[in-house]
């Protein structure tokens, strides 16, 4: 989408929190770029350009603004709303891949050669993806110096450049000041504590409603893998150089942000352990565009009242989300828990990590689960129907031929979905909205969706949704939270067909 450098304007004039992360603005008297909500006097018109991404406005000449902080911003949410090449290509960016395997390889993962991609990204953000990874090592070392004890060189391959005078350098290109005055200028950072455990923060976008977002994964919560408290959760992850832990804290928060603690085996692997950590909390949703959009249905806005940002949980893992959605048909959801917990303690690896956690093993691995064997009940013990679509499920994602990652058009995915025996829109839909981010999503057939709609006089819930478009998948949370109480947990759940689910 163009920038409207009228409308720009008009959101920095305002200081706008809302327009945060969704573009930049560059005062071409200053050099320097701002975050529209800059407290900094609005510069005149005549000396200000709009930028769609921080790359772009680095890529200018300009350096970020030492007061408003602007690379510590959501990410925009149009990213997530668009889904085309570059969107996916700049979720591949934040996840770390071209850090890992270059240009080429993010080229490759999308589909195109590598000087389509590169033209492609550089009209809608205005730099390529080089420009783009390396505003996001800039980003990444910022945070860290200013809310770590980490040591520079530490900072420096925790952020992925390739050394310590690469960021050196450019931290100083970037913000116009050295790392050690960055620091000095933030405080006392937090002290990292035990060896490969680093503490910093995510932004998010307020209204952000946490307690509903914690009691959602806190009902999903698998033995094992994930643990949760009265105001925390934490999880392990399959990362690229090895096992991780996050530690996400949901209660007292400063506004804005969520802390968090990972512990890795390799520093390298946070720019994707925090990129997919965004993904769980949604931390890009526009919250108040979603529900003013979802107000004008007036149904729908007698459930938003006292509960503002309802989010949708994202996951860190496309092939734990996919295994445990075609675990949940057909059964409770204490059920389906029970099961995937048994998944992970047969199948799934030791975590191997120093530190006292509250999770002990990974989730397994696609390959391992596609080499069980579904005919014999005593392997998976279940349905030998669904034990056949979670290993033929398991095969597609080893072999590539369906694809988590973010990297591939969501309808493709959905088609390559549904062509798997066992795998019905429902649960196609269900991955499509909490793996891939669609914010369009919908389950018209979930006992969950019915149920709600019955209680709130929907007649015909498939067409009263179209009225939701874009954002149906938060409307959805929505409708949940009718029955489900403050979502809280169900006792059981009905279906009507195999593939047919309820309640998340």
């Amino acid at each position: 989408m163009d920038l409207d450098p009228d409308a720009c304007y008009r959101a920095v004039k305002g200081r706008d929190r809302r327009f945060d992360g969704m573009f930049y603005t560059a005062v071409r008297t200053t050099g320097i770029y701002c975050r529209p909500s800059c407290p900094a006097i609005t510069p005149q018109r005549r000396n200000v350009v709009f930028y769609r991404t921080a790359a772009g406005a680095q890529g200018a000449g300009f350096r970020a603004c030492r007061r408003c902080l602007p690379d510590a911003t959501p990410g925009s949410p149009e990213w997530d709303v668009a889904a085309d090449v570059a969107s996916r290509a700049m979720r591949l960016v934040c996840d770390g891949l071209v850090e890992r395997e270059g240009v080429e390889g993010l080229a490759r993962a999308v589909g195109y050669s590598t000087r389509q991609l590169n033209r492609v990204v550089t009209r809608e953000y205005g730099a390529g993806p080089l420009a783009l990874a390396r505003s996001r090592r800039a980003q990444t070392a910022r945070v860290l110096i200013e809310t770590t004890d980490l040591t520079f060189t530490d900072i420096a391959f925790a952020a992925g450049f390739a050394s310590v005078r690469q960021f050196n350098d450019t931290v100083r290109e970037v913000y116009a000041a050295s790392p050690t005055r960055l620091r000095a200028g933030a405080g006392s950072p937090q002290p990292t504590g035990a060896s490969g455990t680093i503490r910093t923060r995510i932004a998010v976008r307020e209204p952000f409603a946490a307690d509903d977002l914690l009691r959602f994964l806190a009902m999903h919560v698998v033995g094992g893998i994930e643990a949760t408290g009265p105001d925390w959760y934490e999880r392990s992850l399959r990362l690229p150089h090895g096992p991780g832990v996050v530690r996400l804290e949901l209660g007292d928060r400063p506004a804005g942000q969520v802390s968090c603690t990972f512990t890795l085996t390799d520093a390298r692997d946070l720019a994707p352990a925090m990129e997919r950590t965004r993904r769980l909390l949604d931390a890009d949703c526009d919250p108040m565009s979603v529900d003013a959009a979802l107000a004008e249905d007036p149904v729908l806005a007698t459930l938003m009242a006292g509960r503002p940002g309802l989010r949708v949980p994202g996951q860190l893992d496309g092939v734990e989300l996919a295994v445990q959605t075609v675990l949940g048909q057909q059964v409770s959801l204490a059920s389906a828990r029970g099961t995937a917990g048994r998944l992970v303690e047969e199948y799934g690896d030791p975590l191997g990590l120093d530190g006292d956690h509250a999770v002990t093993r990974l989730f397994p691995t696609a390959a391992r689960l596609a080499a069980l064997d579904a005919e014999d009940p005593k392997v998976l013990r279940m349905p030998r129907s669904r034990a056949r679509a979670l290993v033929g499920l398991a095969a597609a994602l080893d072999a590539g031929t369906v694809r988590l990652d973010r990297s591939t058009d969501r309808t493709e995915t959905r088609e390559a979905l549904l062509a798997l025996p066992g795998i019905g829109p429902w649960t196609a839909d269900y991955v499509s909205m909490r793996a891939l981010g669609d914010p369009d999503a919908f389950l018209p057939t979930d006992i969950g969706v019915r149920n709600a709609a019955a209680r709130l006089g929907i007649e015909d819930v498939v067409s009263r949704s179209e009225g939701w478009r874009p954002w149906r998948s938060y409307a959805l949370m929505r409708l949940w939270s009718v029955v489900l109480g403050g979502m809280q947990p169900p006792g059981t759940s009905t279906r009507l067909s195999d593939d047919e689910g309820g309640i998340g």
